[in-house]
């Protein structure tokens, strides 16, 4: 028999208390969100890094936007802790404002793994479609991935564009032996990036392995619009192509030594059948590799370190997304292992195996066939 203990007066006073302390919290947190939005999309701060410290009038002229709003926002970033008071002015226009150096980096510098600016953008474009997400909860439809408009797409491949090219061929790749050594080996390696968003990983492998071939799908076309600016900016348009296709059309497969899905399968309505494509694509001794959110491995009220981070994504985008199309399994963000394993069962793999690669977010599962 269970017995349910009824909190006390006091115990419930407590968490009545440290619920309003939290909820007021959050707020702030989120008004620091929305306000790093605005400094992120307006040049705010890439202006303060460039100049060393400037007036909101400065700043204004700077960035093309208008002095009392400038003088607000810069108010209310020194009261955050973001941006600092340079000097003890306080006077009115007079007072001049700079960003700290380590705070650029994390706000500006792009090249940076710390780079989190755009985790506002994404953040902005997550919530976008709210009265659409109200009728999706109500009705157990989905939100397509276009309803979430430009700062989604922009800002996911803003987040991942350093890893991607900084870490991705230079260090994740490279320790799964056999893969490092086919993608730098003759003939050329022949890679497929399936769900390429803006096209950042399938760039960063082409740099760090120059003889490889990269190809690129995805459905959403201004994706693939911006992956192939993306490519040409970055000098590898020769050697990487992106394209809004059906992977699993048969003219696709077994053409590939390396097939790859970044942060995608928990995102579709029906992963087994995308598995399926993935090793259509791959040749006999090529290499299926899914790289999905590092959550717990099972449900616990605490979650890992992860948990609460991916389901608010969950909440807001992925599960919507996929349940756009149905039918739909209706995954989520919290893709746990047991759950990869299954789909993959479900499309012809014989298992997965979770690779030792060290990531915060990644986890690496090498698809067994």
């Amino acid at each position: 028999m269970t017995v349910t203990v009824q909190p006390t007066t006091a115990n419930a006073t407590e968490q009545r208390d440290a619920l309003v302390e939290r909820l007021l919290q959050s707020t702030s947190g989120v008004f620091d969100i929305f306000t790093i939005y605005i400094g992120d999309r307006l040049g705010f701060y890439g202006a303060l890094s460039a100049n060393g410290s400037l007036t909101s009038g400065e700043l204004a002229d700077r960035t093309g936007t208008h002095e009392r709003y400038a003088r607000e926002w810069l108010e209310q970033q020194t009261v955050a802790g973001i941006v600092a008071l340079d000097g003890g002015d306080y006077r009115g226009q007079a007072r001049k404002f700079f960003l700290p150096a380590g705070h650029a980096e994390v706000l500006v510098d792009r090249e940076s793994l710390n780079y989190l600016a755009p985790l506002a953008q994404l953040a902005a474009g997550a919530v976008h479609p709210l009265p659409s997400l109200l009728n999706a909860y109500r009705n157990g439809t989905g939100v397509p991935y276009e309803d979430y408009g430009v700062d989604l797409r922009e800002g996911q491949g803003r987040m991942n564009r350093a890893m991607f090219l900084y870490q991705l061929g230079q260090e994740w790749l490279p320790s799964i032996a056999d893969v490092d050594t086919r993608l730098k080996s003759d003939p050329p390696a022949r890679i497929a990036d399936f769900g390429c968003g803006v096209g950042w990983s399938g760039i960063g492998m082409a740099q760090s392995y120059p003889n490889a071939q990269v190809d690129g799908f995805d459905l959403d076309a201004p994706s693939v619009d911006l992956a192939n600016s993306n490519a040409t900016e970055a000098g590898v348009a020769d050697r990487v192509k992106f394209q809004v296709r059906d992977a699993g059309d048969p003219e696709l497969a077994g053409r590939y030594d390396l097939v790859t899905a970044f942060e995608c399968i928990h995102d579709m309505s029906d992963p087994v059948s995308a598995l399926r494509t993935m090793r259509r694509l791959a040749k006999d001794d090529g290499t299926v590799l899914v790289v999905d959110e590092r959550v717990g491995e099972s449900f616990t009220p605490q979650g890992n370190d992860v948990d609460g981070f991916m389901y608010g994504w969950s909440v807001l985008h992925c599960l919507p997304v996929g349940m756009a199309e149905q039918p739909s399994v209706g995954t989520g963000t919290v893709m746990r292992p047991d759950t990869l394993r299954r789909y993959s069962q479900e499309a012809g793999f014989a298992d997965i195996e979770i690779l030792p690669i060290e990531n915060y977010f990644f986890r690496f599962y090498r698809l067994v066939c």
